[in-house]
């Protein structure tokens, strides 16, 4: 059973050290255990320090390429070096490595395909009342959307994945992989679990959003992009139902008026407006039954991609 533990870096040469230094050497039921450091465009000591520390295993990446991109890489070097599990921790020296083994137990248990580190944040002391709310409000989004239950940190980057999940799950976003993969998670009937753990202080700011605003705006996109590719049926028919309601209010008010009153003379700019909102709800109807029958083709190339990982 071989383990790899990649841990995404961008001019982390403070925390680096400490990170490398907490990551097990032995664990039960693992056989092999590599580091893997994926430098995404450093400009820092980061990678020299982790050569010095005996890490033999480095992608770099030229420029700045993002979290996502870099995740990604780590994923499909996984796969090339046929390893059953992937661990991926941050750089910054949050998460404690002495919760790996704990990561890893329910895949070594058969119990998941993909487990998460809840962070506990409502027990967290260094996070703002409003980090803590907008971290749940964002884990209860995830939930309702992808539906599974399962999730108790949606944003978490402290996560391992079996070798079926690698296979299954294609990074889609540039800025971070973590809401992506548990939507298509659950769509692709992954099993997801989630272990508590407890983190360390901070040691910078996040390098990944400026302020709380961009980091909900970024990660509400991602998610809404996601469910849409992968749920489009529900998107779409969901809000053309939401204006066919609207619409077909002022329709009634104009035949109300047409035949009870005075032949809707005086209604007309509701025949008008509600006529306007049908049919914007008959084009969310059509796109949604487009995008299902793309899905259905996304499908099968993200079939022909799985056999390609294999």
């Amino acid at each position: 059973m071989k383990l790899i533990v990649q841990i995404p870096c961008y001019n982390e040469e403070v925390s680096i050290a400490d990170v490398i230094s907490q990551i097990p050497t032995e664990i039960d039921g693992i056989d092999n255990i590599e580091i893997l450091i994926i430098d995404d465009g450093s400009s820092d000591d980061t990678v020299k320090i982790a050569k010095d520390l005996g890490v033999k295993y480095i992608i770099n990446n030229i420029g700045n390429k993002g979290l996502g991109i870099s995740f990604s890489k780590g994923m499909e070097y996984a796969l090339a070096e046929h390893a059953d599990i992937l661990v991926n921790t941050d750089g910054d020296n949050q998460y404690p490595g002495e919760y790996i083994p704990d990561l890893v137990k329910p895949i070594l248990n058969k119990e998941a395909d993909i487990v998460i580190g809840n962070r506990q944040t409502s027990k967290v002391s260094h996070f703002s009342l409003f980090k803590k709310f907008f971290q749940w409000l964002g884990t209860r989004v995830v939930i309702f959307l992808s539906g599974e239950q399962e999730i108790k940190d949606a944003v978490s980057g402290f996560r391992a994945y079996n070798r079926s999940a690698l296979l299954e799950l294609n990074v889609t976003d540039r800025f971070s992989y973590t809401l992506d993969t548990i939507i298509q998670a659950s769509e692709k009937r992954l099993k997801t679990k989630s272990i508590p753990i407890h983190i360390n202080n901070p040691t910078r700011e996040s390098r990944l959003f400026k302020n709380n605003f961009q980091h909900i705006r970024k990660s509400g996109t991602t998610a809404l992009r996601t469910f849409a590719l992968y749920k489009p049926l529900k998107v779409f028919i969901g809000i053309g139902i939401i204006f066919f309601i609207i619409g077909i209010i002022p329709i009634i008010r104009f035949l109300i008026d047409y035949f009870l009153q005075n032949e809707g003379s005086g209604k007309i700019q509701s025949l008008i407006i509600g006529s306007i909102l049908l049919s914007m709800s008959f084009n969310f109807f059509a796109l949604g039954i487009i995008g299902d029958l793309l899905g259905r083709n996304r499908k099968l190339i993200e079939d022909i991609l799985k056999k390609v990982k294999e």
